[in-house]
């Protein structure tokens, strides 16, 4: 299948301010996209329309919360008038708060299911409308690894991620019979400001675990991100130990939990030590 030009196409990337998101604007840019990125903290937002428009790239920055289905769709509404109906919707808008299930509060919970899930869910249901009557698009929600495989401390964000994953499944028949592409992207842990963010809260048991995998760049979840809506990929996975996994999690989960609990136990072992 040839690659699909993105050449004048207008994309819209949902946490569009930084890491993945951002990333995953540059490259489009590259490719001659017009862009509208959308995100909750004004600063960052005008900071990266500035950065890249220092690059040559057509800009226009929108600042909303995900998680607020009116003022995501107002905002993108003007996105639109700007330059024009929504051709590829990157959704990369998240949040992650890891901590032990009963430490965490009942906000945390529905925090990220509210912006993980529902933002991908409200963009969606913004833009797809106009897709499916031009019979043309793209629309990529981004996951987690963590949605292919439990992980310790992220009893709040996994099953958020679960549900984009769910989402993204249940509606790849719809969108397509329209002409519509979807895509799900899988990324393990990755060199963010969120990431950073996150090594803070972690859990030591959640620090061991993820002590066994090193970050990806942002760039290069990006660039599996661009490929794969120019071949119109479904699942998107940046690396091989990830890819495996979506593809083998059956066999795979198994040997991963072992390992898990190893690790955590050894971690709680040396605490309990500490603390005698």
């Amino acid at each position: 299948m040839a690659a699909v030009d993105l050449h004048g196409c207008h994309a819209v990337v949902t946490g569009g301010s930084s890491g993945i998101g951002l990333a995953t604007a540059r490259l489009l840019a590259a490719r001659g996209a017009r862009l509208s990125l959308v995100a909750r903290d004004a600063e960052r937002l005008v900071a990266a329309g500035e950065l890249l428009r220092a690059a040559g790239a057509s800009v226009a920055v929108e600042r909303a919360d995900v998680a607020d289905r009116r003022a995501l769709a107002a905002a993108l509404g003007r996105l639109q008038e700007t330059w024009g109906p929504c051709d590829v919707l990157v959704n990369s808008a998240g949040t992650a708060g890891p901590g032990h299930f009963l430490d965490l509060p009942d906000d945390a919970f529905r925090r990220q299911m509210e912006v993980n899930y529902f933002g991908t869910l409200h963009a969606m249901r913004a833009v797809v409308p106009g897709m499916m009557k031009r019979g043309r698009g793209s629309v990529v929600a981004v996951s987690s690894a963590a949605a292919l495989v439990g992980v310790f401390g992220y009893t709040a964000y996994a099953p958020s991620k679960h549900a984009v994953h769910g989402l993204m499944a249940a509606a790849r028949g719809e969108l397509a019979r329209h002409g519509v592409h979807s895509a799900v992207v899988f990324p393990p842990d990755v060199d963010t400001p969120q990431l950073a963010a996150e090594n803070l809260e972690k859990p030591e048991e959640t620090r061991a675990i993820g002590g066994m995998f090193r970050p990806l760049t942002a760039e290069r979840v990006a660039a599996s991100i661009v490929a794969g809506i120019e071949r119109r990929r479904f699942v998107i996975c940046p690396d091989p130990g990830t890819r495996a996994l979506a593809a083998l999690g059956g066999l795979l989960g198994p040997l991963l939990r072992r390992e898990f609990d190893r690790r955590t136990t050894r971690t709680h072992r040396r605490a309990r030590h500490r603390r005698s």
